[in-house]
């Protein structure tokens, strides 16, 4: 094994154990710890298509908040009928058992990361005719529809939203079940995309980056590869957006589920601050962006919007290839990129 090798069998043991302990070590910011994770899924799916294929979305909050409405509906079909249960706007008693809990939570999830992928499918088959800050446009008016779509559809709790079962055991111990289910998709999506990056299929992907029209004239099959791109990503964000809705209890269509104007964004923000393209880029952008986040809202609330405005601009001007970027210019044998030195 070589030092490298070793190197990078200690740290990711080491984030392993910290990923592991962290719930148990503190405590009281278990709901931040798990919405860190979510934070680092949202913008990994997203250099998916962002970074490593070079079709930056806006509307990858569709998936999040179609995850969402999906999950609560799988899971609230299975037990009662869902317009009888929104339409009671808090008057009826609806009562679910542990295993109508946790059964509704993981099939619920599942079902809205497969419907979720299918969608992104059908509608990359149209938005992908659409090159740069039209694709960009093009997704964000799918999200910003779909937000107002939900909305005034009243069998799905129209904009009072649809409130959720709580979890049925001690608060406290909801709050380390949470984080582990965000925890274990992000730990799994990380492992899945460090393969997924070294295939042919990776290579294709970067290919359409760098010059469609090339990769177009050497016989990749370039829309195929950027619809099944999508829809893994679009999986990805349905799972989390499904664990967000039984998280948050309650959440409605505007605000909380299709938020194009705080997550739709915050997610493209964590992948230019730690750097497109790269494996490690999204999720050091993801810390480095929740950690900023949390400080500035204990401490500069009514500022912080005008902080993470100030975030933005200083990255996009001064660290144009992000952390990653920076990094790699710098310490270069940090990569195992050999720099000769000049004589």
């Amino acid at each position: 094994m070589t030092k490298m090798a070793k190197n990078k069998t200690i740290l990711y043991a080491l984030i392993l154990a910290i990923t592991l302990i962290a719930p148990f070590a503190f405590p009281t910011f278990g709901t931040q710890l798990a919405t860190l994770w979510l934070m680092i899924i949202v913008a990994l799916t997203w250099d998916m298509t962002g970074g490593q294929m070079g079709y930056n979305s806006l509307g990858n909050i569709f998936f999040y908040g179609t995850g969402m409405y999906v999950a609560a509906l799988i899971s609230l079909g299975m037990v009662y009928d869902i317009g009888e249960y929104t339409s009671a706007a808090g008057g009826g008693i609806f009562v679910f058992s542990d295993a109508e809990y946790f059964s509704g939570i993981f099939l619920g999830v599942l079902g809205a990361g497969v419907f979720c992928a299918i969608t992104a499918f059908l509608i990359g088959l149209i938005t992908f005719g659409l090159r740069g800050p039209y694709f960009a446009i093009g997704t964000l008016g799918v999200a910003i529809a779909a937000g107002e779509l939900v909305s005034n559809w009243e069998w799905v709790g129209g904009g009072q939203g649809i409130s959720l079962p709580v979890y049925p055991n001690d608060l406290d111990e909801g709050k380390i079940f949470f984080y582990f289910l965000f925890a274990t998709t992000g730990v799994v999506l990380f492992i899945f995309l460090q393969w997924f990056y070294r295939t042919r299929f990776g290579a294709a992907i970067n290919a359409i980056r760098d010059d469609e029209e090339k990769a177009d004239a050497m016989g990749i099959h370039t829309l195929r590869y950027k619809l099944i791109t999508w829809s893994i990503a679009a999986f990805f964000v349905g799972i989390v957006g499904g664990i967000s809705g039984f998280q948050l209890i309650h959440f409605e269509p505007l605000e909380t589920a299709y938020q194009t104007t705080s997550l739709g964004i915050f997610m493209v923000v964590c992948v230019l601050l730690g750097g497109k393209g790269t494996l490690w880029g999204p999720v050091i952008g993801a810390i480095m962006f929740q950690v900023f986040k949390e400080v500035t809202w204990t401490y500069l609330l009514g500022w912080q919007w005008v902080a993470l405005g100030a975030l933005i601009i200083v990255t996009v001007v001064y660290f144009k290839d992000g952390v990653m970027g920076w990094l790699v210019r710098m310490r270069p044998e940090w990569f195992g990129i050999r720099v000769e030195e000049s004589k």
